[in-house]
């Protein structure tokens, strides 16, 4: 059987779209042929026979090959253009179906039976474990919002200019209504932002100004503290912080930011 041929380029990319490994290369060698059997394919793309029938039993589920019933079972290839078109139509139907069960649980008994699972299970918590790391800018930015949201009286802010951009991308109309709630908002930035930036947060914040480098860290309430542990320059997959519920690191955190505040030019 002819070896199979493909770029690490090409494999790389199929791995961005959320196939795994096998899937990769069992579709590919799928491709090369046309048509074959697992036992074939395994061959070609030199994984366990083993596992091929699970893996192509998910591509096929998934949309990328069609199963045609034989002795033994025979996998076909669809265009890739068409297969692609396929498994993106059903990522949105299966999304659609998800995002409408979870509203329905949103409004559910079994939502309230979580939540006293859940409160009741924080009274056994001690305080320094409601904490964790952060990776990856979608999950800081999942916290900041969880945080955000849970404000009652104050959220202190310091933060580059970048990172302070992109946080204000993504939760503007949040800030905006805890604002128009009365919880006060002071944010501390540094690095360079525009002067159009800096009015429109004031909108919503007191803002203060700085060129020394401050670092990055959120305080709410006396309870939450987000510390952002790298730089603008890490790869938004890479971007870590560390939250914790904890009064005891507000405690050092809250007049930290004090003492910044009050050492910059309004």
């Amino acid at each position: 059987m002819a070896t199979m041929v493909v770029s690490q380029h090409v494999l790389d990319t199929l791995k961005e779209i959320g196939l795994n490994l096998y899937e990769r290369k069992l579709w590919v060698a799928l491709l090369s042929r046309g048509t074959a059997s697992a036992g074939e394919l395994s061959e070609l793309a030199k994984i366990p026979r083993s596992r091929s029938y699970d893996v192509l039993e998910t591509l096929a589920d998934k949309g990328f090959v069609m199963v045609k019933n034989a002795k033994p079972l025979q996998y076909v290839a669809i265009p890739p253009a068409e297969a692609l078109e396929r498994v993106k139509k059903k990522i949105k139907e299966d999304a659609e179906v998800s995002a409408k069960q979870i509203e329905t649980l949103k409004t559910s008994p079994t939502l309230k039976e979580l939540d006293r699972i859940f409160k009741d299970g924080l009274e056994l918590v001690e305080p320094g474990d409601l904490s964790g790391s952060l990776k990856g800018s979608h999950q800081v930015h999942d916290q900041l919002g969880t945080v955000f949201k849970s404000a009652k009286s104050r959220i202190s802010i310091v933060s580059s200019a970048q990172a302070l951009k992109e946080m204000h991308a993504k939760h503007e109309d949040m800030l905006k209504r805890l604002s128009s709630k009365g919880i006060n908002i002071k944010i501390a930035v540094h690095g360079k932002a525009e002067p159009e930036f800096i009015e429109r947060l004031k909108g919503i914040a007191e803002v203060r100004q700085t060129s020394e480098q401050l670092g990055r860290f959120i305080v709410v309430d006396g309870k939450h503290v987000i510390l952002g542990l790298t730089g603008d320059e890490a790869h938004p997959t890479q971007e870590t912080a560390f939250w914790a519920q904890s009064e005891q690191a507000a405690k050092v955190f809250a007049p930290m930011f004090d003492h910044i505040w009050e050492h910059l030019s309004k």
